[in-house]
C-alpha cells in the first residue's frame, strides 16, 4: 500500500479546492507557455509568414490541451494518471528544423505522426527494451539532445549560421547575450517569483531591449494590433508529407521522447509513494502511449512534436500540488488560449535573438539532467568508451559538417546533429560492448586469507561492469564483507569459500557456499543476555544484521555444502 509523502498538499488522488486547482493550473500553463518559442523557430525555418506562426501556435495549444487530457487521466492502457503533462519538445525541434527547411511544414507535420506511432510501438514493447535503453544511453540520448539544442539556440541567438559562415550583427549578439545572462542571473540570485519565472522575465525585458533599439518590424507589430482577439485558426498551413531520409532523426527524437517520458513518470510516481521502491511499469507504459497518441495527434492538426515536461513534474513537486485533477484546469485554459490568435503573433513577433536566449538557456539543463542520469550507475571502461566516444562524435558533426561527407547526400540532413549521429554511435557501441559481458561471475576466498578490501574492490568492478545501482553495490558490499567474516571468524566454514555473484536489470544476486554448517539468520534481533551468555551470539547476530540489508535472503545445506544467499532488487 503506497502512503503519501508528508511534504504533499494535495497528492495525485485528492481533490483540491476549486482555487487551489485552477491557480496551480494558470502557473502551469505560464511555465508551459515558455516552449511555445520551438513551433514559432520551426515555422521560420519552413519560411512562414507570422500568420502561419500564430496558427502553428494555436494548433499547438489545442494539441497540448488534448495531450494533457490523455496523460493525466488513464483510460485503459493510454495514460499515467500523473500531472506530466506534455509540452512543444526540445527532442523533436532539431528533427522538425530539419524537416521544415527540406520538406516544408508538410514534412514536419507528416514526421510528427511517424515519430508518435513510434512512441506508441515502443510503449508496447517497453519491458523487453530495457537492456538497449540503459541509463547511460538514457542520460547520453538527453545530454546530446540538450546539446543540439544548445548549439541551435546559440547560432540563432547570435544570428550566425554554421552553413554560410555569416557574420551576426553586434546588435542582435549583444541583446541575445544580454537575455540569457539575465536569465542566468535570476535564476542563480533571485528568490520565489523570480527565480520560477526567470526565462518568462527575461523574454519580456529581451522584447523590450529589442524595442528600444528598434528592432521590431513595424509591418509585424501592426498585424499583432489589428489581429482579433478571438477566432477560429485557420487550416492554410495544414499538409502531411513524409520523407524517408527524415525518419532516423524523427525516431531518435521519439526515442528520446521515450526515455524522458519515463523518466517524467517514475518521477511522479516517487514523488506521490513515500514507500516508492521502484518503478512501475504499467502507469509508465501508459505515459509513453498518451505521449505517442498525443504526437499523431499534433502531427494530424498541424502543431509541434510533443513530450511529457519534466518542469511540470518539477512545478507540482515543488508546490505540493500533484493532483491530477489539476490536468482538467490545464487543458481548460490551453483550450481557451487556442482561440486567441494575438498570442501567436506576440510569439512570433519576439526577436531571434531573444528566442535564441531561451532556448540556450533550456538546453543548459537538460544537459545537466543527462549527466545526471549517466552517472546514476556505476561506470567501467566499456560504458566510459560508448559515453566518450559518443559525445566526441556528436560533437564533431556539428564543429565540423564535412565531417560526413563520406555519406550519401539524403543520409547527411539526418545524421548532421550531435544528437543523432551521437545517439546512434552509443547505441552501436552499447550493442557490439555486449559482446563478452558476463553476467555470472565468481571469487574464492581462503578463510585464513580474508582481505575485505580484496571482496569490496570485486563488486566494485563488477557494478561497473553491470552498470549497477550504486547504492545496491555498497548494501551488497557490506553483506559480502560481514557474512564472510562472521563465516570464517567463527569457525563454521572449513575450507574454500567460493562467492557467485550474478545481475539482471531487476536483480542481483549474491551468494557464498562452503563447507560447513548452515548459518543461522534470525528474523529477531538476539537480546543482549543472548549475545554475551551464548558461544554463537555474536554470530545470530551478524545474521540478524545481514538481512536488514538485502530485500530478501536465506541459508541452506545441500549435501556437505551450505550456502547463504542474499537477493537485491534492483
Amino acid at each position: 500500500m503506497s502512503h503519501k509523502p508528508a511534504d504533499l498538499l494535495y497528492g495525485v488522488d485528492d481533490k483540491p479546492p476549486p482555487g487551489v486547482n485552477v491557480l496551480s493550473g494558470l502557473q502551469h500553463v505560464g511555465l508551459m507557455f515558455i516552449y511555445l518559442v520551438y513551433p514559432v523557430l520551426v515555422a521560420q525555418a519552413a519560411g512562414g509568414t507570422a500568420e502561419v506562426a500564430s496558427t502553428m501556435v494555436s494548433f499547438t495549444l489545442l494539441a497540448m490541451a488534448v495531450g494533457t487530457v490523455l496523460q493525466v487521466k488513464r483510460f485503459g492502457w493510454i495514460g499515467s494518471g500523473f500531472l506530466c503533462q506534455p509540452t512543444p519538445s526540445v527532442v523533436y525541434v532539431v528533427p522538425s528544423m530539419l524537416a521544415a527547411q527540406h520538406g516544408g511544414l508538410s514534412a514536419v507535420f507528416g514526421m510528427t505522426i511517424v515519430a508518435g506511432l513510434v512512441e506508441m510501438l515502443l510503449a508496447r514493447g517497453l519491458p523487453h527494451l530495457r537492456k538497449l535503453f540503459t541509463p547511460e544511453i538514457t542520460g547520453l540520448v538527453v545530454l546530446l539532445s540538450g546539446i543540439s539544442v544548445g548549439v541551435v539556440g546559440l547560432r540563432t541567438a547570435v544570428g550566425a549560421s554554421a552553413d554560410t559562415g555569416t557574420v551576426p550583427a553586434s546588435v542582435d549578439m549583444t541583446l541575445g547575450l544580454a537575455t540569457l545572462a539575465l536569465m542566468v542571473a535570476l535564476n542563480v540570485w533571485g528568490r520565489g517569483v523570480l527565480r520560477l519565472y526567470c526565462v518568462l522575465i527575461g523574454l519580456a525585458a529581451g522584447c523590450l531591449a529589442a524595442w528600444a533599439l528598434g528592432r521590431f518590424d513595424a509591418v509585424e507589430v501592426a498585424h499583432v494590433s489589428a489581429a482579433p482577439l478571438v477566432a477560429l485558426p485557420g487550416l492554410s498551413h495544414l499538409g502531411w508529407s513524409f520523407h524517408p531520409s527524415l525518419l532516423l532523426a524523427f525516431v531518435i527524437g521519439a526515442v528520446a521522447a521515450v526515455l524522458k517520458t519515463i523518466g517524467n513518470v517514475t518521477t511522479s510516481q516517487k514523488a506521490n509513494q513515500a514507500n516508492w521502491v521502484r518503478a512501475d511499469m504499467r502507469t509508465i507504459g501508459g505515459g509513453v502511449m498518451a505521449d505517442g497518441l498525443g504526437n499523431v495527434v499534433a502531427g494530424a492538426i498541424g502543431a509541434h512534436g510533443m513530450n511529457s515536461s519534466t518542469g511540470a513534474v518539477g512545478l507540482a513537486s515543488a508546490t505540493g500540488v500533484t493532483s491530477w485533477r489539476v490536468g482538467w484546469s490545464v487543458a481548460a485554459i490551453l483550450l481557451v488560449a487556442a482561440f486567441v490568435p494575438k498570442l501567436g503573433l506576440l510569439v512570433n513577433l519576439m526577436p531571434r535573438a531573444v528566442l535564441g536566449a531561451a532556448l540556450v538557456f533550456s538546453s543548459t539543463f537538460i544537459v545537466l539532467n543527462g549527466l545526471v542520469i549517466m552517472t546514476s550507475r556505476l561506470l567501467d571502461a566499456r560504458k566510459t568508451l560508448v559515453i566518450g566516444l559518443s559525445i566526441v562524435m556528436g560533437l564533431a558533426v556539428e564543429i565540423y559538417p564535412g565531417f560526413l561527407v563520406v555519406l550519401p547526400p539524403g543520409l547527411r540532413a539526418s545524421l548532421g546533429n550531435a544528437m543523432v549521429f551521437g545517439t546512434l554511435v552509443g547505441l552501436g557501441l552499447n550493442l557490439l560492448f555486449r559482446i563478452g559481458l558476463r553476467k555470472t561471475v565468481s571469487m574464492t576466498v581462503q578463510p585464513g586469507g580474508l582481505d575485505p578490501q580484496a571482496l569490496e574492490d570485486f563488486l566494485e568492478m563488477q557494478g561497473g561492469v553491470w552498470g549497477a545501482r550504486r547504492d545496491v553495490i555498497v548494501r551488497a558490499k557490506f553483506n559480502l564483507v560481514q557474512s564472510i567474516e562472521t563465516l570464517a571468524s567463527s569457525g563454521v566454514a572449513s575450507g574454500p569459500l567460493v562467492i557467485e555473484a550474478s545481475f539482471d536489470e531487476f536483480n542481483l544476486d549474491l551468494s557464498v557456499s562452503y563447507d560447513g554448517d548452515v548459518l543461522e539468520l534470525p528474523q529477531v534481533r538476539p537480546t543482549i543476555e543472548e549475545i554475551i551468555g551464548s558461544d554463537d551470539g555474536e554470530r545470530r547476530l551478524a545474521g540478524f544484521l545481514l538481512r536488514q540489508f538485502a530485500d530478501r535472503v536465506s541459508s541452506r545445506r545441500v549435501g556437505p555444502r551450505a550456502t547463504v544467499a542474499f537477493h537485491f532488487d534492483h
